[in-house]
Formats: structure tokens, sequence, C-alpha cells
């Protein structure tokens, strides 16, 4: 079978249109959980839950407790469903045995792995969820191409970065949440890539919202914490247009508030956003549509790209990403002086800015 996308797994789901074996794998585990969780509350009613439902645990349960309960018949119901969470953790999934193999000319001896036995010749009867999470099967190995053939194989990947803001904006117009185009790169910037957290900040911003209103910046701060004027992005961009009286008083807050805004993830990302302003001023063709193309961000970074690249030459910026360094490993001790990091950081700022 090919890979399936999650929005064509849920849709045949939806049609109860089931398969014996599905293996999800990847370093997303929000589509993992999304599936099984539609599995898991959908497919039999409540009475046939109590005898043909198991939900196993990767690290409690073993590969031959595994198949045992996936070759077990339902109890008066047409299928059961075998849902096996975190089954990374089970140590011998991949693992082979020695099994007799019918072929035309004889029974001959071969190695596999019992899922991949399994997967050959399922219950039809069952439904098995095999949910492998933050990490993928070796695509050179027999159990991966017999699950590629013979089980619904998906694979959840990692939101780029750079897609975060179009992500969250997709999911909040399909769940008619309204949201400010601020609010959203607030989110975006700040909560990273989990899917998880960030659909459970959203569900918390949309409680806390009466008649559908729309989410703004100020709710991300009151809900969330994120600080709307005094963040890393604010800084950034502050520093990006060379405001240098905005880049001071983030400073002055940082100071205040260092367990909240750490000196080690601000010069990340920092690093990030020169490095990126870096290729930006490097690129040939600085054309709207070239670097979209070229560096995959969206119109508001662009926007920023361009204000930046006004301010700051290739051999300014060239410079910033020694200072970055240099900070990097003075706030590590390396040069044998002692600072505050907070001053390290408005020292490295006045350097970028100057």
């Amino acid at each position: 079978m090919p890979k399936e996308s999650f929005e064509n797994i849920i849709a045949s789901l939806k049609a109860k249109k089931y398969a014996p074996v599905y293996f999800l794998e990847g370093e997303e585990p929000y589509y993992i959980d999304q599936i099984a969780d539609f599995i898991e509350n959908n497919i039999l009613d409540a009475a046939d839950k109590e005898f043909n439902q198991t939900v196993m645990y990767g690290k409690d349960t073993d590969l031959i407790s595994l198949i045992s309960a996936a070759k077990r018949f339902p109890m008066m119901a047409e299928r059961q469903v075998i849902i096996v969470r975190e089954a990374q953790e089970i140590k011998n999934l991949t693992e082979t045995v020695s099994v007799k193999i019918k072929s035309k000319s004889a029974k001959k001896e071969s190695e596999v792995s019992p899922l991949e036995d399994y997967a050959l010749k399922p219950l039809n009867t069952t439904v098995l969820v095999i949910c492998y999470k933050y990490k993928t099967l070796d695509k050179r190995t027999a159990l991966a191409k017999s699950m590629d053939k013979n089980a619904v194989m998906f694979s959840s990947e990692k939101v780029k970065d750079y897609k975060l803001a179009e992500w969250i904006a997709k999911y909040t117009t399909d769940h008619k949440i309204k949201i400010n185009a601020k609010a959203v790169q607030m989110l975006a910037d700040h909560l990273g890539n989990d899917l998880s957290r960030i659909v459970n900040e959203l569900n918390k911003l949309a409680i806390n919202k009466k008649n559908n209103d729309e989410i703004t910046p100020d709710d991300v701060q009151q809900f969330i914490g994120i600080s709307k004027d005094f963040n890393i992005f604010e800084l950034q961009n502050a520093i990006a247009s060379k405001d240098v009286f905005k880049a001071n008083k983030i400073i002055d807050y940082f100071s205040k508030n260092p367990k909240e805004h750490p000196f080690e993830m601000n010069l990340a990302v920092l690093y990030t956003y020169f490095s990126k302003l870096l290729y930006y001023q490097t690129l040939p063709d600085k054309s709207s549509g070239a670097v979209m193309s070229q560096m995959r961000v969206y119109s508001n970074q662009l926007k920023d790209l361009e204000t930046a690249g006004r301010n700051y030459s290739l051999d300014k910026l060239v410079r910033i990403i020694g200072y970055l360094h240099e900070y990097d490993m003075r706030s590590k001790g390396i040069d044998g002086i002692q600072m505050e990091k907070s001053e390290l950081m408005r020292e490295m700022v006045f350097k970028i800015l100057h």
C-alpha cells in the first residue's frame, strides 16, 4: 500500500473503511495521536469496547503478547481493536525469528519479524494500530518493506519552523477560531513546532474568548504568558529596524526576568535569524517571488528581511555572526572573564546595532 496522508486516513475511518494493520511512525506525535484517538473513540460502540478493545503500552508489553492479542477473535462483535501506544518502547519489535515459509518447491526456513509475518496474513476481524513515535523504521529492512506493502503506513513529519504560522492559521480556520495575524506569529515564534502544545494553547485561548471573538496579542499575553512587547522576537525586530531605544528597553526587561528569557535561548534565536539574513543578502535575485521560493518564507517574514537587508550590509552580517560566536564562548567562561549574562547580552546587542 502507498503511504497515506493524515487527511485520507481520517476520511477512510469516517467512512468506516478499516484496514487490518495501521503503522504510524515519525517525529511528530500529534498526528499519530490524532489517528489512534479517532480509532479508539469511534470504531467500536461502548458495549463492544469492554471486551474487544485493548490499549497496550510499549514499555509494558512484548511482541509475543502483541501478536497473540491481534490473533484473537472478537467476542460477540464484528471486530476487535488493538492499539499499541509508544510501540517504539517494545525492545524486540524489529527482531527476527526463524519460521517456515511455503514456496512452490518446498518449505524453507527464513528469518522474519513476527510483526512482519503477521502483516502478511493479518486477521480481518482485528484492527491493529502500531504507534511508533519519534522515529521511523529503517526503510532497508524487511519489516519496513512489509509494513509499506501490507499495512496502512503513515509517516508523521515535523512541521518546518517557517511553516508554523501557516499551520496555525490553517488549524484555526479549520476549527473556526478567529485569531489576529500578530497573535499567530507570537504563538509560532514562542511555542516552537510542538503541535500538541500549540493546539492545547489555542484551545485555551478559544475557551477564554466570548462569542467567538478574535484572539488578539493581548489574549496571548494574558492567557499564555507571552509578552507581546518584551520577547526575543520583538528584540529581533527592533535590531532589524535599528530601533536602539526599543532594543534597550527589551534588554532591560530581560535582565529583570532572566529565567523567562535565558541568554542561551536568545542567542540561538538571533543566530538563526542573522544566518537567514546573511543568506538573504547573498541572493542574486531579491524579488519577492524569488526570495519566498528560495528561502521558504511568507509575506510578513519577507518584509522583515527586506527591512533588515537595507540596514545591514553583507560585511556587517559576517561580523555579527562573529559576535554571536564570541559571546557564546564568553557566556561559557572560555575567555576567563566572568560577566553577568545580562551584561553580555547588552554588550553584544550594542555591537550588533553599532
